[in-house]
């Protein structure tokens, strides 16, 4: 089997993954998982798609995490690596869909609006 590469984002995040057949190691801008991401929920995130298909010691993970905090670089990989996993076997699509790891959430930050100091907070109103 040779490499699959994939792309995941979330907020500013973006998440490019390389994925490879090995022994379940997840290395993140040259650092193992458990370094680069210390909270064990956002470990768990990100391994949600291995563990629901049983293939998290299948293959090693490569990624490349840029932009964004971690919850949103966490939420982009989980992405990634699912779109990874189908492209390796698309019959695997229905399933990584009915968890919800195949849709990019398009929520993001709205942008500051000029004369306000905020998206959508207003200076305090004065009557005179």
């Amino acid at each position: 089997m040779e490499t699959v590469n994939s792309v995941g984002r979330r907020k500013a995040a973006i998440a490019r993954v390389i994925l490879s057949e090995g022994n379940g190691v997840i290395t993140i801008n040259k650092r193992p998982i458990e370094v680069y991401f210390p909270s064990s929920i956002l470990q768990y995130i990100v391994r949600q798609p291995l563990t629901l298909l049983d293939v998290a010691e299948k293959y090693d993970i490569k990624v490349n995490l840029d932009g964004g905090g971690y919850k949103g670089q966490a939420e982009a990989l989980r992405l990634a690596i699912a779109r990874a996993l189908v492209k390796i076997n698309p019959e695997d699509k229905s399933a990584l869909r009915k968890e919800g790891f195949m849709t990019r959430d398009p929520r993001s930050v709205e942008r500051k609006k000029p004369g306000q100091p905020k998206a959508r907070k207003r200076f305090q109103f004065s009557k005179r």
